[in-house]
């Protein structure tokens, strides 16, 4: 049986034994948050209980990253939609220690992917630069000062949202700000 099978069984039997009713919130943030994070599978359950934060709190928009690679993208689509649609007042960018992004590239990965299959020609495309779109960050805090940055410069951020950014420890939670 496949992964997503099992998950399939298991939602079915979830809600027949009412397991979501302990989840039960509404769209809006109780706390007015919204947390940018990475997708890191260490941060599933770690990042809200390690930030305090119960289901409903916040709303959570996570990436390979936690980074805004560009003013349109959907992280910050995200973002601005939390805070004219859902009331969202506070932002916090929380990237982590030991992140893969950190390495990453589409040189680190075109290798990868002609072998699974991928035609060259995908590969070269004219209509968008490969190696800007999977590049990843060197530095962890410098990526957090620019995702920061990104947020509060773009044009339909108002200025009284707040934006702080963090790096948070991927084994302890310890979250350090950075300034």
């Amino acid at each position: 049986m496949s992964t997503i099978d099992q998950i399939v069984e298991f939602n079915r039997e979830f809600v027949a034994s009412r397991g979501y009713e302990k989840h039960l919130t509404d769209k809006y943030p109780s706390k007015k948050l919204a947390v940018l994070s990475c997708m890191d599978t260490r941060l599933s359950v770690l990042l809200q209980e390690a930030l305090g934060l119960k289901n409903g709190d916040a709303k959570i928009i996570k990436n390979a990253g936690a980074v805004i690679p560009s003013p349109w993208d959907s992280a910050m689509r995200s973002l601005i939609v939390a805070v004219y649609e859902l009331g969202v007042t506070e932002i916090m960018v929380v990237a982590h220690t030991t992140c893969g992004a950190c390495h990453m590239s589409f040189g680190h990965f075109k290798e990868e992917m002609l072998r699974r299959g991928i035609p060259v020609a995908e590969l070269t495309r004219s209509d968008v630069d490969l190696d800007a779109w999977l590049e990843g960050f060197h530095d962890t805090e410098r990526s957090v000062r620019s995702t920061v940055e990104a947020v509060v410069n773009h044009p339909l951020m108002p200025s009284d949202v707040t934006v702080r950014g963090f790096i948070i420890d991927s084994a302890t939670g310890e979250l350090a700000e950075v300034k």
